[in-house]
């Protein structure tokens, strides 16, 4: 459902259901809440009635002993329902943000099995607004939302149902402008609902520009396109300004209106509660219990257009973060194939066939087979489908003909977490979390001690240039790893693949972004990783792979050579015109 589809209705009762739902492992605390509310709905009333009592029965008949009686019980009520007041708000906001925690824990975890496909096509922004924003706008549904608005027509029912005890003369006169401020509230009910959905849509398109466009600074920079982009900025921040311009329009001719409507009934009660109280009707505590009455009846009508406001804003953000939810974009994970040992490593495709979207394949009919422990190569020119190869190893994608084998079985016979913990890749653009060395090789396994990592490190040749850094392996490398070069950054991604020891190494062109010395370094690694295990090596320059065991040619998606570097040569077919056009131009 696109984003201008979402209905965004204020009680709509199968998303309420769904979003309360979240609530019933806290339902004791819930209820507690729910029974705050009932009783502050009583006691808030309850107030103008004693005053009323105490005006009549203590001053107009002059009573000190009843007057200090009922002043004491007046103050007893207020310190009441100020403790009660405070714990219900704790309550309902405890409520609030253990539901939202929950429902995040949710969100992340559905957004962290989505299949790559799902993030081609899906602005990050617009998943951070979910995952953060939104869910927190849904907690208000909880603190500031569904109990309060139960609690104020319940203090409005109350309070009329006094006031038609106390005299039904005055309260027929008190609400004669209600009808018209019922007529407001839904006029402004149906504004507010358009205006708050421009809004989420708003935050979300601001959201994904300032992500993408902070990660790809260093292109706009470079291209020097920072006065364009902050045109484009200036744009979308201008239609931000303008969806909330449009919600403080309403509130700004709502709430005079309330209070204006308020103004009226307290006048036309005074008009007329004189009047009665001359004649007899009334009394002058009753006049003054009206009164209170009045401003309790119109304050929970202003709130309860208010509150509808929160409750508006969390049914979008629900329905929006349930969106998400109910996005099937997961890798189907039904394998029950998983074992104690790890893989052997054996790879096998037979006329597979694969297209990122629809039947646009970009790879054709390939089939190829890998032994335990063989090194293969796979080149071609770019977009020939040597990194769909591997996506496919790793289940990243889904293949739509075809079989895939690994040892001889079915690749989705796996489960997908035995496959991927027998799988390691390591990826030309290496991608570092803002953290420490250590966890970035690790990942935060605990399993992997410091001492492996650095035999590890040895290993592969980069203890050295790690124990050089402030703090060694504890030198936070920042945000994608800033604060460390290419070749450096790629040394980790290789000290990382070890440590997890995989039955199948997958290296995605490793040495294509780095200088001569740093490639030294990293085939040195690429030697030392690679034994003893299957690996597979997406190249680009062809003289790293000279003595893989096979190499894969293939153009257009398709596979239309394969051998040793010396018998592809002798081919005198693509691999040799590769060849010859890589070593001329160097």
């Amino acid at each position: 459902m696109p984003e201008n589809e979402i209905t965004g209705k204020a009680f709509d009762l199968r998303l309420l259901s769904r979003i309360v739902r979240y609530v019933k492992p806290y339902k004791a605390l819930f209820v507690l809440t729910g029974c705050l509310t009932l009783i502050l709905a009583v006691l808030g009333p309850l107030r103008p009635y004693l005053i009323q009592y105490t005006v009549d029965n203590s001053i107009i008949i002059p009573n000190k002993g009843l007057l200090l009686n009922l002043t004491l019980l007046l103050i007893f009520i207020l310190i009441l329902e100020g403790v009660l007041q405070f714990v219900e708000t704790y309550s309902a906001n405890k409520v609030g943000q253990l539901v939202i925690r929950d429902l995040r824990n949710e969100v992340f975890s559905k957004i962290s099995g989505f299949r790559l496909k799902y993030f081609d096509r899906t602005p990050i922004g617009r998943l951070v607004t979910r995952a953060v924003s939104d869910i927190e706008t849904i907690s208000e549904i909880f603190s500031q939302g569904i109990l309060v608005i139960i609690g104020d027509i319940l203090k409005l029912i109350v309070v009329v149902g006094f006031m038609f005890y106390t005299s039904w003369q005055l309260t027929l006169v008190s609400l004669i402008p209600v009808p018209i401020l019922i007529l407001a509230t839904i006029i402004f009910k149906n504004y507010i609902k358009k205006a708050f959905r421009e809004v989420r849509n708003a935050v979300s398109a601001l959201n994904s520009f300032v992500q993408e466009h902070i990660t790809g600074m260093n292109i706009v920079q470079i291209f020097n396109r920072e006065e364009r982009e902050f045109e484009r900025f200036k744009e979308i921040n201008e239609e931000h300004k303008k969806a909330h311009i449009k919600t403080v329009w309403a509130n700004a001719i709502f709430f005079p209106v309330v209070e204006i409507l308020s103004a009226a009934s307290i006048a036309i009660l005074v008009w007329w509660g004189a009047k009665s109280v001359i004649a007899g009707s009334a009394t002058p505590g009753g006049l003054v219990a009206f009164i209170l009455y009045i401003y309790m009846l119109f304050r929970p009508i202003r709130q309860l257009a208010d509150k509808f406001n929160v409750l508006q804003m969390g049914m979008v953000s629900g329905e929006r973060v349930f969106k998400v939810l109910d996005t099937d974009a997961k890798i189907e994970n039904e394998g029950h194939l998983s074992f104690e040992q790890p893989l052997k490593g054996q790879v096998k495709f037979e006329n597979v066939f694969f297209a990122y979207s629809g039947e646009d394949y970009v790879l054709k009919d390939v089939s190829f087979s890998i032994e335990v422990g063989e090194t293969a190569a796979f080149v071609g020119a770019t977009g020939a489908g040597k990194s769909s190869v591997i996506n496919l190893i790793s289940r990243s994608y889904e293949f739509q003909k075809g079989l895939i084998e690994i040892d001889g079985n079915n690749i989705r016979d796996y489960s997908l977490n035995y496959l991927r913990q027998n799988i390691g890749v390591v990826l030309q653009d290496v991608f570092l979390f803002s953290g420490s060395v250590l966890d970035n090789i690790t990942l935060r396994n605990n399993e992997i001690r410091l001492e492996k990592v650095v035999e590890a490190a040895k290993l592969v040749g980069a203890h050295d240039f790690i124990m050089k850094l402030p703090g060694g392996y504890d030198f936070n490398v920042r945000e994608r790893g800033a604060m460390l070069s290419v070749g450096q950054r790629q040394l980790l991604s290789f000290i990382r693949a070890y440590v997890y020891n995989p039955a199948i190494l997958i290296l995605d062109e490793a040495t294509s972004s780095v200088d001569t010395e740093s490639e030294m370094l990293i085939q040195k690694a690429i030697d030392v990783i690679t034994k003893g295990r299957t690996s597979i090596i997406i190249a680009h320059r062809l003289a790293t792979i000279q003595n893989a065991d096979k190499i894969f040619v293939l153009d257009k998606g398709r596979l239309v050579e394969s051998g040793s570097h010396q018998s592809l040569l002798e081919q005198n077919g693509h691999y040799k015109t590769l060849v010859d056009l890589q070593f001329s131009e160097t």
